[in-house]
């Protein structure tokens, strides 16, 4: 393992680690929504009310602000110095309060009329659209908070340091724990706390990271110059990387607004599911994704093609061997997995069952997602935005496509399924077009690690569903200190039986995993 590579490793560790505190406290959060409100009539409101924000948050904020930023603030630090590295971050800051600013207000003035586009459906309830009004009008600030954070975020990343940013969406998870907590019973509906404790975690969010940027010498200056060649070269990669990272929280966008058609809990179901399946996409995937991104744009700046293609490929496989198996646990344990997390007050264990569903189709296409950020990072790193652009339309269209086909016969489970073919269509797009722009991409070594990783995830799938078969327990009636100590016996199987599949396999990446935790030999 050369030097960069036990770098993106260490700090993928570090990253993982903040991150995996994050969901954590993730989980927490969607237990107590969960406990509080279930699956049903306030729960999809909210969801289908924060979808707005978060929509911009992906395409504004945390996907094309990150990865416009990240590419052109390197490039002045490599090559002008950190003066000129300081002045760049400031006009774009300053420029950003702007613009977001003006679209909260606009936001927060058209609600009732996004909401009608985006869940249509919640007008044959009654109340349910006017609900989910009121809680956008609430939330639509949080997307200033977070942009914010997102460029803090970008300027720590670019000069190495991922712990913090990392750590900050804990603040954002603990604020929405406290909302569902502490300030619920005092509004009449008690979704409206959890609306406000959305607020409180994107000012978290944006405040543990200032300490830090003061420290590594960034002042605040109010100064604004549209004509800066590097304000210029950031709202020209923005515009269609907007685009081309819109592939996933569209076609969020495309599942609720179908999902509003289909029976009452089909939006609970995929966001629950969904979140699950956020936890091992943002533990390993987007954490090897955030620290591979500032090294390969570096890489760009500095012309060296080989070096950028090389650590793109194996940050690829290291993300296939974090997030394949993951995938599979999740599928095969759905079950006992969504019980301990969520079966609790209004949850039902029918509400397990049908989450559950979705989550396995979701599983399908976790391994694609997780790649998706990474593929994409490397366009951008280079400087090209078209790329995912095109197809991120691709996705989306397939995406649309087999909701419509699938909807019919699975019912939200197509909408899942549709999810992540779309994401595998855009994965293997990016791929192909990469390795024509700058391979060969060694297709072999890639191709067998994949398949050798799929190998030992099959067989520690395999023994994890022969000791549920036998000695799983009945979730509806089971007690939960019980259904825990169930569910720490299956993580244990589970990483025991890939650790030693993948060891028996000689797969490379087990190495680069055990020499970063010290054990190796």
């Amino acid at each position: 393992m050369n030097s960069e590579q036990e770098r993106i490793a260490r700090s993928t560790g570090v990253v993982s680690s903040a991150t995996f505190l994050s969901r954590i406290l993730g989980l927490v959060r969607e237990q107590v929504f969960a406990y509080l409100f279930g699956a049903g009539f306030a729960t999809d409101a909210f969801i289908a009310a924060f979808r707005i924000p978060n929509l911009l948050r992906g395409l504004f904020a945390e996907g094309a602000l990150s990865s416009a930023f990240i590419p052109v603030f390197t490039d002045h630090l490599t090559n002008q110095g950190k003066e000129k590295a300081w002045e760049l971050a400031n006009l774009v800051l300053n420029l950003l309060l702007i613009a977001l600013c003006l679209v909260v207000i606009l936001g927060i003035v058209f609600s009732p009329y996004i909401v009608q586009v985006i869940a249509p459906g919640f007008g044959k309830e009654g109340g349910k659209q006017d609900l989910t009004t009121l809680l956008s009008r609430i939330m639509f600030p949080f997307l200033l908070f977070i942009a914010l954070s997102a460029l803090a975020m970008g300027m720590l990343n670019t000069f190495r340091h991922f712990g913090i940013p990392a750590l900050a969406p804990t603040m954002f998870n603990l604020g929405m724990i406290a909302g569902g907590l502490f300030l619920s019973p005092l509004f009449d509906p008690p979704i409206i706390g959890m609306a406000l404790g959305v607020l409180l975690g994107g000012v978290g969010q944006l405040a543990i990271q200032i300490p830090l940027l003061k420290k590594i010498g960034f002042k605040y200056r109010f100064k604004i110059n549209l004509h800066h060649p590097g304000v210029k070269r950031i709202l020209l990669l923005m515009a269609p990387a907007t685009l081309g990272l819109a592939s996933t929280q569209v076609n969020i966008f495309v599942n609720t607004l179908i999902a509003s058609f289909l029976p009452q809990g089909s939006v609970s179901y995929l966001n629950y599911s969904f979140r699950l399946m956020q936890f091992p996409i943002g533990v390993f995937g987007v954490a090897v994704a955030t620290v591979t991104f500032p090294i390969i744009s570096a890489y760009a700046a500095k012309k060296e093609m080989g070096e950028l293609l090389a650590t793109f490929t194996s940050s690829l496989k290291l993300v296939f061997f974090l997030t394949i198996p993951s995938a599979i646990f999740l599928a095969v344990a759905s079950q006992p997995v969504i019980s301990v997390l969520f079966q609790h007050g209004k949850f039902t264990f029918l509400d397990t069952v049908a989450t559950s569903q979705a989550l396995i189709f979701y599983c399908i296409g976790l391994f694609a997602y997780s790649s998706v950020r990474l593929t994409a990072s490397t366009f951008y790193s280079m400087g090209d935005t078209r790329t995912p652009v095109k197809t991120s339309a691709v996705a989306v269209g397939v995406n649309i496509i087999l909701n419509l086909i699938l909807m019919g016969p699975l019912g939200f489970r197509g909408l899942a399924l549709a999810a992540s073919v779309a994401a595998m269509t855009n994965l293997g797009l990016l791929l192909k077009i990469l390795d024509k722009r700058i391979g060969p991409i060694d297709g072999k070594d890639i191709g067998g690690t994949f398949f050798k990783i799929l190998t030992s995830t099959a067989f520690m799938g395999l023994t994890v569903w022969i000791y549920l078969k036998y000695f799983g327990l009945d979730l509806e009636t089971a007690q939960l200190h019980a259904k825990i100590l169930n569910l720490l016996l299956i993580l244990v199987l589970g990483l025991l039986s890939y650790s030693a599949f993948s060891y028996l396999l000689k797969l490379p990446e087990l190495d680069r995993i055990l020499e970063l935790l010290k054990i190796k030999g």
